[in-house]
């Protein structure tokens, strides 16, 4: 029985590049003979996007659109195109064509081979800026050292996965999914696929550095509690440092500069002061997150898609 490789393709606002990303996917896959189906996930996109992809849709049997009714941001649209592809295998890639789809036969094939999972890792060549390059490696060192998750540098959003673990990540109760550790945390058989990013076909990227500093954020606090033991730590330093006063309030006491009371009202509001504000700090993180899970709202809203999917447990998400 022939099997199907489903591709998913987050899209906002790349109307310079979505017809030739179409062109060479579609192009590669004829090519391999296999069954395919390429969803392409808008979101939100403000510009020719949308238009575009109608009406390529509506001359490619293999081409499904899902378009979102705002913008919900880059990991909530992997999410909706894992929840909604329905191959034997995904491939989630990004649209401005740094992803070659010319990998797409060796991520198959390493899939065919028996690994579960395919990563990619971007190797760095001269079209790398110097920034781009050590913003990266920053990035990856802080999410390695801060979380529980070991992510190689240059690990990304493209990758293979097989179909037991996309039903896997399809009903992890995720509020704020982070798929690069999420599909660290599962396991599974995996492999790892090296390539030179290709250059940007059009415009301009839309990951700045404050858009990493969050993305970083993320991985950290979905993956790990460290930062509450560093907020520990930090806590007792100024506990700790709070306690020089005694010495300066010591000396004081012994020339005569002091005034009555006054050292000991300081060195303990700003030892009581620093421990309350730790407790405070920690109880608030906890509270935040459980504010924000108890809402249950869903991560993405779905204002149209040509997808009919068989069951109806998606159901909740469309509108």
């Amino acid at each position: 029985m022939s099997k199907t490789v489903s591709i998913v393709v987050p899209v906002y606002n790349e109307e310079l590049s979505i017809t030739t990303l179409v062109g060479r996917i579609s192009s590669v896959m004829e090519a391999t003979a296999l069954s395919y189906e390429l969803l392409l996930v808008n979101d939100g996109s403000t510009d020719a996007t949308g238009a575009i992809i109608n009406e390529m849709v509506s001359t490619n049997p293999n081409l499904f659109t899902i378009v979102f009714s705002r913008n919900f941001g880059h990991q909530a649209a992997l999410k909706a195109g894992i929840d909604y592809a329905q191959g034997d295998c995904v491939i989630t890639m990004d649209a401005d064509l740094q992803h070659p789809p010319d990998l797409l036969p060796s991520l198959i094939q390493q899939w065919q081979d028996g690994f579960e999972i395919v990563h990619t890792k971007r190797l760095n060549n001269n079209e790398t800026s110097f920034f781009k390059r050590n913003t990266s490696k920053i990035f990856y060192k802080i999410l390695n050292r801060l979380s529980d998750l070991q992510l190689e540098e240059g690990s990304a959003d493209f990758r293979l996965l097989d179909r037991k673990v996309v039903n896997v990540l399809k009903h992890l109760p995720e509020g704020d999914p982070f798929f690069r550790g999420l599909v660290n945390w599962v396991g599974f058989k995996e492999s790892y696929l090296e390539y030179y990013p290709s250059s940007r076909f059009g415009g301009k990227s839309h990951y700045t550095t404050k858009k990493m500093f969050q993305l970083a954020l993320q991985g950290i606090t979905s993956f790990s509690t460290k930062p509450l033991y560093a907020a520990v730590y930090i806590g007792f330093f100024f506990a700790i440092a709070s306690l020089l006063y005694v010495p300066y309030a010591l000396v004081s006491y012994i020339t005569g500069h002091i005034i009555q009371g006054w050292a000991s009202i300081i060195v303990t509001i700003a030892f009581f002061g620093g421990v309350q504000l730790l407790i405070m700090g920690i109880i608030g993180i906890y509270l935040g997150k459980l504010f924000m899970q108890s809402k249950q709202r869903p991560v993405y809203i779905i204002q149209y898609t040509n997808i009919e999917i068989e069951h109806g447990h998606l159901a909740q998400f469309r509108y």
